[in-house]
């Protein structure tokens, strides 16, 4: 049992997944209750990306084992990544407990501490792996990210380095390092171009490399070539990623139909705390800029993109639909108590506010909460980044993002999400407009000091010329503009998108047929 178990783990190793299975098949049938048959299942179902299957192995693993730290660390993972931190949560608990000083239960803990956007606490876990295998790929990889979003660009360069000496063909080190600084050359695209024409049978690795090489060519001006990478980039991550935008198209509609202004004079207080500074909008639109202009300030501290409203409204509401996303969230939330939501926001929070008076939380999606975050923490300012519609759309298209936006690797699915935010917020602004600031990112790129001012003036902040120097911070940035945030603001992204206007003429359609102007 043994052999088989040992051929199970090195034919998955191997990426033979089918033989892997086989093996799982023997291994159950002879002995059900096999711990580390039911684990080896739940690693076969992370590479074949199926969710369900996966937290049911790991489960098992579990129940079987209360102390296997590995099940519980990948437990943690997969309910964050499903949108269910209540049972995230406690298996992250168990993993802290039981990680056994296992390196790779340490990595795994880390990956789940930086998705709640506590980097220095990911820091901590990455370096106890790095510890004992400090020429482990994988750590190397996941040791560059951290660094990266900590504003450790050297660090994040040596660590790169490292993996690409031991790995030269790994291709989400080659993917972060484009992203680390701007080329001018055409050395590593040569190396990228090389990689691409041996790399057939992995979209996720073809999905680095490509974006890689598109981020590169379009740093050398050649357009063309760049967005002929990002689009087959884009086709490799869409091919491994799931996004039911029926169940999205549902959720926003159910929020819109739930949260009138009826709802929001029910009765029912919230916490009147007046620390919290939320920035929001579509990704890629310059919330990271504005973020880094209030966060200059004296009295604010940057607390990064934080996941920890949503996740407390869904432990509130002990949300457990299989869909992430789904109308179901609209009518648990509509019933929240929301003291207790405010409440628990801050609570969770606490450790990222830092000790100045005011903190930002810079998660952009949370503009699909603002009529909740308006009940539940009524003092609290929110701040909505407007862009050109192209320009946010391609700026999205183009960028590989972890796990999050499923609907940005299509021309007309992009056009489609954008279409449905951009009605919500007209909602939004019709209902409770006179309670959160809309500011233009290419007003502010253009006249960055009016437009700073009459940010700080909302924020009832008094001015300071430091928020003008944003770019001279050295504070962490979780967030895909970790390396252009340290950067003045220029207006090179305005209108970047006519570029490429031919290649991008499905887009435009479908933003055109869904009524939204393609200036604002």
């Amino acid at each position: 049992m043994q052999t088989t178990l040992r051929e199970g783990f090195a034919h998955l190793n191997a990426g033979r997944i089918k033989e892997a299975s086989e093996c799982c098949k023997k291994l159950l049938s002879a002995k059900s209750d096999l711990v580390e048959g039911h684990f080896l299942v739940g690693l076969i179902s992370l590479e074949l990306k199926q969710t369900g299957n996966a937290i049911r192995a790991f489960g098992s693993v579990t129940k079987l084992d209360a102390t296997h730290g590995a099940a519980w660390a990948n437990l943690a993972r997969l309910f964050m990544q499903a949108g269910q931190p209540a049972r995230a949560d406690r298996a992250l608990a168990e993993a802290v407990k039981h990680h056994a000083n296992d390196p790779t239960v340490q990595d795994v803990i880390s990956n789940v501490y930086g998705s709640l956007g506590d980097q220095e606490e990911a820091s901590l876990w990455i370096s106890r792996a790095l510890e004992k295998e400090p020429d482990n790929v994988a750590f190397l990889v996941n040791r560059a990210n951290n660094e990266m979003f900590l504003g450790h660009m050297s660090g994040a360069e040596d660590a790169l380095n490292h993996a690409l000496k031991l790995r030269p063909g790994n291709a989400n080190a080659h993917w972060l390092l484009s992203n680390l600084r701007k080329a001018e050359g055409h050395e590593h695209v040569i190396e990228l171009e090389r990689l691409v024409k041996q790399e057939r049978r992995d979209p996720r690795a073809l999905a680095f490399l490509y974006y890689g090489l598109g981020k590169e060519l379009e740093d050398l001006k050649d357009w063309d070539a760049a967005f002929e990478a990002f689009a087959k980039g884009a086709a490799a991550r869409r091919s491994v990623m799931e996004f039911d935008e029926a169940a999205e198209v549902e959720m926003y509609q159910a929020f819109a139909d739930t949260f009138t202004q009826e709802w929001m004079d029910s009765p029912g207080e919230g916490d009147d705390a007046p620390s919290p500074i939320f920035v929001v909008g579509q990704p890629r639109t310059g919330t990271t800029l504005v973020e880094r202009i209030i966060t200059s300030h004296s009295q604010v501290h940057s607390a990064g993109e934080l996941r920890q409203f949503g996740t407390c409204l869904r432990r509130l509401t002990n949300y457990s639909e299989p869909e992430s996303q789904s109308a179901r969230l609209a009518e648990l939330a509509a019933q929240v108590d929301h003291q207790k939501l405010g409440a628990a926001y801050l609570q969770t929070t606490a450790k990222m506010q830092g000790d100045l008076p005011r903190f930002v939380d810079k998660l952009p999606p949370n503009y699909l909460y603002i009529p909740l975050i308006l009940k539940a923490l009524p003092r609290a300012k929110i701040v909505h980044l407007r862009r050109n519609p192209m320009d946010a759309c391609f700026a999205s298209f183009k960028q590989l993002f972890a796990d999050a936006y499923p609907h940005s690797y299509e021309q007309t699915e992009m056009a489609r999400h954008h279409a449905r935010y951009y009605d919500l917020m007209a909602v939004w602004r019709e209902r409770f407009g006179n309670r959160f600031f809309d500011i233009s990112y290419e007003e502010t790129a253009s006249n960055l000091e009016p437009n700073a001012q009459a940010l700080i003036e909302y924020l009832e902040l008094p001015w300071e010329d430091d928020c003008l120097e944003f770019h001279k911070q050295d504070a962490a940035v979780t967030t895909a503009s970790a390396v252009q945030v340290r950067q003045p603001a220029h207006t090179g992204s305005i209108d970047r998108w006519r570029r490429y206007e031919t290649q991008l003429a499905p887009m435009r359609a479908a933003l055109e047929a869904a009524g939204i102007p393609l200036v604002v």
